[in-house]
């Protein structure tokens, strides 16, 4: 009992010094920029493992840079009560949940095993994750992911969050930040796009390899469109 009770003080000792240098890792980042993130490097090995090269574009652009257009244009797309929330929107989790339900449901019954998962993370969360977590869907990981996301919450503000989140994001294979995607499908700089250029950009958010190969896709400019319609509505900090 003396022995389980020691290596249970130890998990939590490591457990509490684990979450103290992810809070002072984002304290950092209240006046330092990140230079990788989690996903970041796991890319760059993948490539350099697949491909025995590195491809990459990602270039870093203050706040004041990053234009209103491209603002409105990801929250409308990727997370419409951004400004409101406190990190996690339950509403849209339970409703992602249930959609995941159906959509298995309807797999088995066509006898496959496993459905396209539907995902109700906010900007906050995807931040969260790809700073400091691997891709793998566990509820540790899960967990975790809750307390860097309260951590970023509470620690950062939300333009900070959204400055951060726009500059490390996922455009293409070895594609990162606004910058690099406004240069690379719009050879301009990202001060420069226009409010359906911002909204193209918004909607490969959700599977950038894919949409890469066809940016100016049918269902892109469908999707950008309705994006396009709801910018004026969204709030940005």
């Amino acid at each position: 009992m003396r022995h389980a009770a020691r290596l249970l003080g130890v998990l939590a000792l490591a457990l509490l010094c684990l979450q103290l240098w992810f809070a002072g890792r984002i304290l950092l980042m209240r006046w330092v920029a990140p230079q990788s993130t989690s996903f970041q490097r796991s890319e760059a090995l993948r490539l350099l493992t697949e491909k025995h090269q590195l491809a990459w574009a990602q270039q870093w652009v203050d706040d004041a840079q990053l234009p209103a257009t491209l603002k409105r244009a990801v929250i409308s797309s990727e997370d419409d009560g951004f400004a409101q929330h406190g990190g996690v929107d339950w509403d849209a989790l339970k409703g992602a949940w249930k959609k995941n339900e159906k959509a298995q449901a309807r797999a088995e019954a066509r006898g496959r095993t496993t459905a396209k998962v539907i995902g109700g993370s906010t900007i906050t969360q995807q931040l969260a994750k790809n700073l400091f977590l691997s891709g793998e869907r566990t509820l540790l990981r899960k967990g975790q992911e809750l307390v860097i996301t309260l951590m970023l919450e509470g620690l950062l503000d939300k333009r900070r969050i959204l400055e951060i989140y726009l500059n490390s994001v996922e455009w293409g294979e070895g594609l990162f930040g606004a910058q690099a995607a406004a240069r690379h499908y719009f050879h301009m700089d990202a001060a420069r796009l226009g409010p359906f250029e911002a909204a193209r950009l918004a909607v490969m958010l959700p599977a950038p390899k894919r949409f890469e190969r066809q940016p100016g896709s049918p269902y892109v400019l469908g999707r950008a469109g309705i994006i396009t319609g709801r910018m004026g509505g969204a709030q940005i900090p």
